[in-house]
């Protein structure tokens, strides 16, 4: 701990936001489990990119992991905690509009931003293309990372350009190309960078259509209990070549309720775990191992876990 003290003193740009030590990031996971931080620390404002790259080139050079926080969704922490340093990118939020080309217009949004409150912003400019993610949540620098996806549409379809600190803490900006992005895939999930901003093309739209579509998603999430209890959504990725979703694959092995400790599948969708209130992060983990062989055991099919466990999982 006196050495990550002595790590924030040495990094040579002026620090403004919010930093504590043994931070329990169950604050900070849309599950509400997780164990501490060793140290946990949000820079905000104009500064962000600059004493971002600071601390990541400092940490390097004395041997100090440090993992990258959006909005805590798809995440599980360990009950013992995280070592190391967790930079939240949440103190960096805004956008700003522009205009493309053949009359579309643009939205570029920092990586902290709630998806929800910019897909609520271009709502508002008349501009369509951020429906879909309408009560996802998350930041968008996640979204991106994890190419989100859901009711059809990805991030992918309307992503033009995605701004990082390249693996020499430098900034970029990089144009998309389809050919790096799959099924919930980017290039992004291989690399040591941190994802800056993220430009989105957006077309002109009535917004009483927009805001009537977005209320749709917002309504059909609710319905299917996404809600109810703290979660991360989908709990596994679909794959057509199942043949049917891996909510119903799970549904039709009868185990729906199934529970391990305080984390259970949700009694109303079977590809939901949910915190029932007194999950731990084990409890998480080992209920997505055993929902993994079971279907495995049954119907020799894999599936794919949407959640990243991270931190430290020794015994």
């Amino acid at each position: 701990m006196a050495d990550l003290r002595f790590l924030m003193e040495m990094i040579p740009v002026p620090f403004t936001g919010d930093l504590a030590y043994d931070e329990p990031m169950s604050r900070h996971t849309t599950f509400r489990v997780g164990g501490p931080a060793d140290l946990w620390v949000r820079p905000r404002g104009e500064g962000f990119p600059e004493f971002a790259a600071a601390l990541l080139g400092t940490a390097r050079s004395r041997g100090v992991p440090v993992f990258i926080l959006g909005g805590g969704a798809n995440l599980v922490i360990a009950d013992r905690g995280i070592r190391g340093i967790v930079l939240d990118t949440s103190g960096w939020t805004g956008w700003e509009f522009g205009e493309g080309t053949g009359g579309d217009r643009y939205v570029k949004v920092r990586s902290g931003t709630a998806v929800d409150a910019a897909a609520e912003a271009a709502a508002a400019a008349g501009l369509s293309g951020m429906e879909f993610l309408a009560g996802m949540p998350g930041s968008a620098g996640g979204a991106v990372w994890m190419n989100a996806r859901c009711y059809e549409r990805s991030v992918s379809d309307l992503l033009t350009e995605t701004g990082i600190l390249d693996e020499a803490l430098k900034p970029l900006a990089l144009p998309f190309d389809a050919a790096d992005f799959g099924y919930k895939k980017s290039p992004f999930q291989n690399r040591e960078i941190l994802i800056l901003s993220a430009q989105f093309t957006l077309k002109p739209r009535p917004p009483e259509e927009i805001y009537r579509e977005m209320a749709d998603h917002r309504r059909d999430r609710k319905e299917k209990g996404h809600y109810r209890f703290p979660s991360a959504g989908s709990a596994f990725k679909n794959n057509r070549a199942f043949g049917k979703p891996t909510g119903k694959i799970i549904d039709e092995l009868g185990l729906r309720g199934f529970a391990v400790g305080g984390a259970a599948v949700a009694p109303f969708h079977g590809n939901i775990i949910i915190n029932t209130g007194t999950a731990t992060a084990a409890d998480i983990r080992a209920l997505t191992e055993e929902l993994i062989l079971r279907v495995e055991a049954a119907l020799n099919i894999t599936l794919e876990p949407e959640i990243l466990f991270t931190g430290d999982w020794s015994c």
